[in-house]
C-alpha cells in the first residue's frame, strides 16, 4: 500500500522536538517510562517493541477482561504517534477511548497494567487522574474531533501555534453525527492545523454501517470517484498500511509539517497479530471477559439465571414472530444488545444506523409515524446522548417506540462513563413515557410485551450480567407485585427496582427474624406510579425505595412526591447512587454494597429509619 499526500506544498519543516539520540536497550517495553524513551529507540527495535506490546495486551486483557481487538489493531499506529508528536505538549485525543491501552503503556503505565479495569487500578479509558497524557476521558464515540476543534481554537487564541492537535478516530466512530459537525468546522478553519488520524479497520463491533464504508473502501483500492475529505477542504494523506511502522511514521510526519487541517487515512486490522481475534467473525474479540480465577467456585445463584441480554433477545424474537410491525434498531451494537436472534429470523426488520444514537431515536419516531413499532436496543449510558430526540421526536409525537436499555445501573469495570444511572430520572421527565424494570428474566419477557403494546414511548431497563433466577409473586397491588407473604399489620415496605429484589428479600428475611413485619413489593413500572401502589405504601410506617440510579427524579423521588398528597405519616428512605459524584470502577457487587444497595445496606436503612421495640 502506498502513501500519497494531497495538499498544497508547505515549506515549514516539522521541528525536531520528536528526535533524540537513539540507544538500543534490552527489555524494551519494561524500560519505557514515557514517550521520550520511545523516541530514543532506533527504528530497527520497533518491531520487537510492537511484539512485546501485543504479548502484554493478550496476557493482561485476557486476565482482567476488556477491549482486546481494538488495541491489537492500533499497536503500530500508537507507537508512531508518540514518536512523531510530543504529548502532552502536542494534544492527542483518542476516540473511542477503549483503544488507548497501548497509549497507556507508552506513557509510563506498563508496570500497573495488571490492575486494568479494577477498583483503584488503571481505567479502561483515558483518565486524567492517571496521566497528563490523557487529555480527554473519552469513552463515548464520535467526540474527539469536537474536542480537537476546541483545543485548536484555544491554542490559536492564546498564540500557542507551535502546539499541534491530533485526533484519533475510528471509521466506526466516524458514523456519528457529532464527528461530521466537527469536520464541518475543522475544514472551515485552514489557519488551525488539526491532524485527524482515521483508524480505518472497517468495523465498530461489526462492519461499519452506511455509505461511509463504501467510500473508504474506494479510497483504499483507488476506485473512489473523488475524495470526500478533500471535497470538504482538508488535505489528505494515505491510505497507509497501519501495521507498517515506517509507513505510518512517515505519513504522520508528512501531516505534521502541514499548516492546515489534514486527514491521515490509516488502514488497520482489528485484532491484528492474534489469530483467535483475527478469526473472530463476530467482532474480532472486541471485548473479552476476565479469565476465571484458578479453582474459583461459582457463588450463590451464579448458575440459576440467564443473561439479561440473551433473555431480551429471546423475548424480542418471540414477539417478532407474532407482530409483523415490530422492527429493531441498533447503533452499531447488534450483537452486544442481544439482537442476533431477531436479526437471524427477520433480517429485513433490523436497522443498524452506526454510532448515531440521535439519528436512531428520530428514525424510530419516523418508523412509528409510518405504522411500525420500533424497538431501539441500546446501552443505557448511550441513550443520554439522544434525550432531545426522546423528548421532542418520540414523546411530543406520542410515537410508539420501545427503548430497551441494557447495562442499566451499575455496570462494573467500565467505570463512570458507562454506569447507566441516569435513564430513570431522564425518562421520568418525559411526558407520557412509561418506564419498566424487570426483577428476573421471566418478568423481562412479560414487561417487554407490555411495552410494545403501549401506544407511546416506553423504556425497559436491565443490568449487565445474569438474572438470579425466577422470583415468584404472592399477590398484586395494581400493576405491582408482592414478593413476600401478606402481613396483617403493615410495618416496613421495601420497594426494590428490578433485580435489587434479590438483596431486598434477603434483608426482609433478616428483619423478619427480628420480629419485624416486612413486605417486599416489586413496582415493575417506575413511571408513572400506579395509584394502588402509592395507597398501599401510605399504610406502612417505614418505606424504603432501593434503586441503582441517580436519586433526583428517580423512583424514590417520584414516590415521595406522590406520598405528599396522601395521609402518609411514616418515614421514607431512598437508597440510590450518588447524584453529586460519578461512580468509579469496581465490580457490580462491590459497588452496590458501597452505596448501601445490598442486603446489609437495606437492613441498616430500615433499622436506622425507626427504633423498633426490642
Amino acid at each position: 500500500m502506498t502513501t500519497t499526500v494531497h495538499s498544497a506544498t508547505d515549506d515549514t519543516a516539522v521541528d525536531d522536538r520528536t528526535t533524540a539520540p537513539t540507544v538500543a536497550r534490552p527489555g524494551l517495553l519494561a524500560d519505557l517510562h514515557g514517550p521520550e524513551d520511545l523516541r530514543r529507540l532506533p527504528a530497527a527495535e520497533l518491531p520487537r517493541l510492537a511484539a512485546e506490546i501485543r504479548a502484554e495486551l493478550i496476557r493482561a486483557v485476557r486476565a482482567a477482561g476488556g477491549h482486546l481487538g481494538p488495541n491489537l489493531g492500533v499497536v503500530e499506529l500508537t507507537i508512531a504517534l508518540h514518536r512523531v508528536f510530543c504529548s502532552p505538549r502536542d494534544a492527542v485525543v483518542w476516540d473511542t477511548g477503549h483503544q488507548a491501552y497501548v497509549h497507556k503503556m507508552l506513557t509510563g503505565r506498563t508496570s500497573a497494567f495488571g490492575t486494568l479495569r479494577q477498583a483503584g487500578g488503571l481505567s479502561g479509558y483515558p483518565s486524567r487522574r492517571e496521566s497528563v497524557h490523557d487529555l480527554v476521558e473519552n469513552s463515548h464515540a464520535s467526540t474527539s474531533l469536537a474536542y480537537a476543534d476546541g483545543i485548536a481554537k484555544a491554542f490559536d487564541v492564546t498564540a500557542q501555534r507551535d502546539r499541534r492537535v491530533v485526533a484519533v478516530i475510528g471509521d466506526g466512530a466516524l458514523t456519528g453525527g457529532m464527528a461530521w459537525e466537527a469536520l464541518n468546522n475543522l475544514a472551515a478553519a485552514p489557519q488551525r492545523p488539526v491532524i485527524v488520524v482515521l483508524n480505518d479497520n472497517g468495523r465498530s463491533y461489526g462492519p461499519t454501517a452506511g455509505r461511509l464504508a463504501v467510500h473508504l473502501a474506494g479510497l483504499r483500492d483507488g476506485s473512489a470517484a473523488g475524495n470526500l475529505f478533500e471535497d470538504l477542504g482538508m488535505a489528505y494523506v494515505g491510505p497507509v498500511d497501519g501495521h507498517d511502522l515506517a509507513a505510518v511514521e512517515s505519513a504522520l510526519r508528512a501531516a505534521a509539517v502541514l499548516r492546515h487541517p489534514v486527514l491521515v487515512h490509516v488502514v488497520t486490522r482489528k485484532g491484528a497479530g492474534y489469530g483467535p481475534a483475527e478469526q473472530d467473525e463476530a467482532d474480532r474479540m472486541h471485548t473479552v471477559p476476565p479469565a476465571p480465577a484458578s479453582g474459583a467456585v461459582p457463588g450463590p445463584g451464579a448458575s440459576a439465571g440467564v443473561s439479561w441480554t440473551s433473555a431480551f433477545g429471546d423475548a424480542l424474537a418471540a414477539l417478532g414472530a407474532d407482530r409483523a410491525d415490530l422492527v429493531a434498531i441498533t447503533a452499531a451494537m447488534l450483537l452486544p444488545t442481544g439482537l442476533r436472534k431477531f436479526a437471524r429470523h427477520f433480517p429485513e426488520r433490523v436497522f443498524d444506523v452506526g454510532i448515531a444514537e440521535q439519528h436512531a431515536v428520530a428514525s424510530a419516531a419516523g418508523l412509528a409515524a409510518a405504522g411500525m413499532h420500533p424497538v431501539v436496543a441500546i446501552y443505557s449510558t448511550f441513550l443520554n446522548r439522544a434525550f432531545d430526540q426522546v423528548l421532542m421526536d418520540a414523546a411530543l409525537h406520542r410515537a410508539a417506540v420501545t427503548f430497551v436499555l441494557d447495562r442499566a445501573g451499575i455496570t462494573g469495570p467500565d467505570g463512570p462513563s458507562h454506569h447507566g444511572m441516569w435513564d430513570v430520572p431522564l425518562f421520568g421527565l418525559v411526558p407520557g413515557a412509561r418506564v419498566a424494570a424487570p426483577r428476573d428474566a421471566e418478568q423481562l419477557a412479560q414487561l417487554l410485551g407490555e411495552c410494545v403494546a403501549y401506544d407511546g414511548p416506553s423504556m425497559l431497563r436491565f443490568p449487565r450480567g445474569s438474572s438470579a433466577g425466577s422470583i415468584a409473586a404472592r399477590d398484586r397491588w395494581g400493576s405491582a407485585e408482592l414478593l413476600t407473604e401478606p402481613v396483617a399489620d403493615p410495618d416496613v415496605l421495601l420497594l426494590p427496582v428490578g433485580p435489587l429484589a434479590v438483596p431486598a428479600l434477603e434483608a426482609a428475611d433478616r428483619l423478619a427474624a427480628q420480629g419485624r413485619a416486612v413486605s417486599v413489593v416489586d413496582p415493575r413500572w417506575l413511571h408513572p406510579l400506579d395509584p394502588s401502589l402509592v395507597a398501599a405504601a401510605a399504610r406502612h410506617r417505614v418505606v424504603v425505595t432501593i434503586e441503582d440510579n441517580a436519586p433526583s427524579g428517580g423512583f424514590g423521588d417520584t414516590l415521595a412526591r406522590a406520598l405528599r398528597d396522601t395521609s402518609f405519616a411514616g418515614r421514607l428512605r431512598t437508597l440510590a447512587l450518588p447524584d453529586r459524584s460519578f461512580v468509579p470502577v469496581g465490580s457490580r457487587g462491590d459497588l452496590l454494597a458501597d452505596h448501601g444497595l445490598d442486603a446489609d445496606g437495606i437492613e441498616a436503612a430500615v433499622v436506622g429509619a425507626r427504633t423498633f421495640p426490642g
